[in-house]
């Protein structure tokens, strides 16, 4: 029990039983050229990075479903000669898979049982510095701490999969900062958490449900860098928490849930 601003706030108990998070990015942590030379928003460096997670209970029915997709996409006549689709039935891949792919995709993910949680980062110079020394790790470690501040303590069984991502050691100091993740929590509310985590690298090829925060963060990223919001509305129901961290000119209405929804109109421009 925490008393804040005059308030008390109560812990619950974790729900009995597992659940599952998969964890992908969208963007790039990049900052600077080989000679130093800044290069953030120019042709192959983007201009945010986006880090997410798709949480459920039932990953079961979510690999059956895109299994199913798979195998309908490989018996269709129509999408056979296209060039990427050899690639797509491997693993779907929001940027590089076909208009028609794109779409059976969403459709399919739709309907299944998921939420999804994001942090968006503005990729400022000044913060870059000043905030992570300059370094793309410090960055992106901070990040996924902040995804997942409020989240592991929910459960009793927590399974995370991450995206592999470089180096085993490079893997384990990801794994690390999920964990930061979960004691500034328990900082905040002086509340020790007891639930179970095991986190895990993994690909999408192995890992269907990588293959769904592809998709997700893909639509998050069309919304900031395009301002095209009708993949993102397609999928709003699925989204229950994002987090535009950088946008400083719109605190606190730049930390978006069901009761503040997300559009892209609230943000200040890249």
């Amino acid at each position: 029990m925490n008393f804040v601003w005059g308030k008390i706030r109560i812990v619950k108990k974790p729900i009995e039983g597992e659940h599952w998070y998969f964890v992908d990015e969208s963007g790039d942590p990049t900052f600077y050229d080989r000679h130093g030379n800044l290069i953030v928003g120019q042709e192959g460096c983007s201009p945010i990075l986006i880090l997410g997670f798709v949480e459920t209970s039932d990953p079961r029915s979510i690999r059956a479903a895109l299994n199913d997709l798979h195998a309908r996409i490989a018996a269709t006549e129509y999408l056979k000669e296209v060039p990427s689709i050899k690639k797509s039935n491997v693993s779907f891949h929001a940027k590089d898979d076909c208009p028609e792919v794109r779409q059976a995709v969403f459709e399919t993910l739709r309907p299944l049982d998921f939420k999804a949680q994001f942090v968006v980062a503005r990729k400022i110079e000044r913060i870059f510095r000043n905030s992570f020394h300059a370094k793309e790790n410090e960055f992106y470690d901070y990040l996924i701490s902040l995804l997942f501040e409020n989240v592991l303590h929910r459960y009793t069984d927590n399974r995370v999969y991450i995206s592999q991502r470089g180096t085993r050691l490079r893997q384990e100091r990801l794994e690390q900062a999920a964990l930061r993740g979960l004691s500034a929590f328990e900082n905040r509310w002086n509340h020790k958490i007891e639930t179970k985590i095991q986190i895990y690298p993994h690909t999408a090829v192995g890992e269907p449900c990588l293959q769904v925060i592809d998709y997700l963060n893909w639509a998050v990223y069309r919304a900031f860098a395009k301002r095209e919001m009708r993949y993102f509305n397609f999928m709003r129901d699925k989204v229950s928490f994002l987090v535009d961290r950088y946008d400083s000119a719109k605190y606190p209405q730049n930390w978006y849930s069901h009761s503040n929804p997300f559009d892209i109109e609230k943000t200040s421009p890249l």
